[in-house]
Order: C-alpha cells, then sequence, then structure tokens
C-alpha cells in the first residue's frame, strides 16, 4: 500500500463512527473523594475516571464527596455527600432509524442532579427514570435537583418538564423553579416555587468545589503520595487508598539496579488542586509527604 492509500484508509476509519453498544452507556468524569462504585457481586472499587458503570451497579460517596457521571446521550448526573445511588435499565439502541438511551436511576440516599446538556450534540431521544426514595420522575430532556433523607423526599424541576409518581398520586410538573416535597410517612405538600436563593444553595450539594482536591476528565496533574523500595509496602498503601475511596495507582520507577515503587493519584485538574488532595491524605493510609507534578 502506497502512503497516500494508508492515510486515505486511516481517515475512512475515523470518519466510521462507533457503534453505540460499544459506547458507554454511563462512565465517571469526575470525583470528589472518597467513592466508590459496589458491583453486583458485592466487589467495591473506588470511583476512577472514565470507570464505565453497568446495571446493578450502585454509586456510593463520603462525607464532603461528590461525583459527577454522564449518560450516553450527554447527560449529567450529579450526586453529593454521603449519597447512594442504583442504576439499573442502561441502554441504547434503535428505535426508527434514532437512537434510544434508557436509564432507571435510583437515588436511595443524598442529593442529586440530572442536567440535559444543551450544547451535547444528542440527535436521539431518551427515557429515564428517576425514583428519589418514595418519588418516581419520568423525564424528556430537562433539568431537576432531588434529595432522599431520614424526613423526606424532595425533587425540585429547575427546566423542562417530568411526571411525578407517589403512591396513589401521579401528575406533571411543568413549571420552572417548582418543588414538590414529600415527609416521610406523611401526605406530601402541594407542589410551590422555589426562590433563586434556595435552589443556589441546593446546587452546592452536588456540584464538584475548587480546592477540594478532586479528580476530573482531561485532568493532568498527580499527586505522588509515596515512592517505597517494595511492591508489598506500595501495595499496602494502595489497597488502604482504594478501600478508603481514592482513586490510587502504583508506577514501578528503575534507578539504576533498583526499582521502586510510586504511589500516586491522576487526573487532577491544576497543582493547587493536587496539593489539597496531598495536603488531606498526609498522616492518613501511611502517608507522611508528597509531593505534585503533570
Amino acid at each position: 500500500m502506497n502512503i497516500r492509500a494508508f492515510f486515505a484508509a486511516l481517515l475512512m476509519l475515523a470518519a466510521t463512527s462507533v457503534p453505540a453498544a460499544d459506547s458507554p452507556l454511563i462512565v465517571v468524569e469526575g470525583v470528589q473523594m472518597p467513592g466508590w462504585v459496589e458491583h453486583a457481586s458485592g466487589a467495591r472499587d473506588p470511583l476512577a475516571i472514565g470507570k464505565r458503570l453497568v446495571d446493578s451497579d450502585r454509586i456510593y460517596t463520603g462525607p464532603g464527596a461528590r461525583a459527577l457521571l454522564r449518560l450516553a446521550d450527554g447527560s449529567l448526573v450529579k450526586l453529593g455527600e454521603n449519597a447512594i445511588l442504583a442504576l439499573d435499565d442502561l441502554g441504547r439502541k434503535k428505535v426508527n432509524m434514532r437512537d434510544l438511551v434508557t436509564a432507571s436511576l435510583d437515588v436511595v440516599k443524598g442529593a442529586f442532579r440530572f442536567t440535559t446538556q444543551v450544547l451535547y450534540k444528542f440527535r436521539g431521544d431518551r427515557d429515564v427514570r428517576v425514583r428519589i426514595a418514595t418519588i418516581t420522575t419520568g423525564i424528556r430532556g430537562t433539568d431537576l435537583w432531588g434529595k432522599a433523607d431520614d424526613n423526606r423526599d424532595l425533587v425540585c424541576l429547575i427546566e423542562g418538564k417530568i411526571t411525578v409518581i407517589r403512591a396513589e398520586e401521579a401528575f406533571t410538573m411543568d413549571q420552572p423553579m417548582s418543588f414538590y416535597v414529600a415527609p416521610k410517612n406523611k401526605p406530601a405538600e402541594p407542589v410551590a416555587k422555589v426562590s433563586q436563593k434556595q435552589l443556589d444553595d441546593w446546587a452546592t450539594e452536588t456540584e464538584i468545589a475548587a480546592g477540594k482536591g478532586a479528580i476530573r476528565k482531561g485532568g493532568k496533574w498527580r499527586v505522588y503520595l509515596a515512592e517505597v523500595g517494595t511492591q508489598d509496602e506500595a501495595l499496602k498503601i494502595y489497597d488502604d487508598l482504594r478501600t478508603g475511596g481514592y482513586a490510587a495507582e502504583i508506577r514501578p520507577l528503575r534507578k539504576e539496579d533498583a526499582t521502586t515503587f510510586r504511589v500516586r493519584i491522576s487526573n487532577l485538574m491544576s497543582k493547587p488542586e493536587a496539593a489539597a488532595l496531598g495536603d488531606a491524605l498526609k498522616g492518613r493510609f501511611g502517608i507522611t509527604k508528597f509531593r505534585v507534578s503533570q
């Protein structure tokens, strides 16, 4: 094959669309740690950037944590601290020559936000159902915030339209900036308007905060938390970090006639973010010092 034909073949390959079945149905894009995914087998892994999630996975966030997930249609799912989100019915298929993305998102506990990305080019349809403890909603392209706690379940429609079902009650919410509250074991309250200030306060519960050492898609900074002489020492720190909900990695480093092992966390967006994570972990998991680099 001559060079011109070779590059023509490469261009044809690049132009070929990836089948829907090969693209992730839901993937991790940001984590303010600690956070975990628990699989149907019961095994737990820390939430890591690029992690593909599947049916029956459960997402857990710890104190002060946040998680950012992206569905196949570009919609964003945000979780606040001490949250539990169960995934089911994840799918992407062709219906009448159009992509249909499906998902059932069960907010067992904590604060949650679902946002359809207007700028994300998705020309298909979505069938997404969100259950916030006792409240079930059906979504058709919208922005909503919700929370399940010990006292009440709440859903706030920021923009768009949702159907709401609770016990024998079923209705449509289509007025922006309105919310519905269902106290535990009590009748629900009437739908009411929410103030911008209240919405802003709620939104902070699900947004990844600056300066907290969060990892994000596209982050190029790393924090090195240990450099030890044996693999066993490295594995001890690595395992403890990952059990604690931190997406640690091990990298061997050859130095002359010896090999050392580095434990690090990658995908931080800036040097200050990497340093903030190092500061937060110093004195924990056997970590005594750290350094950051790209």
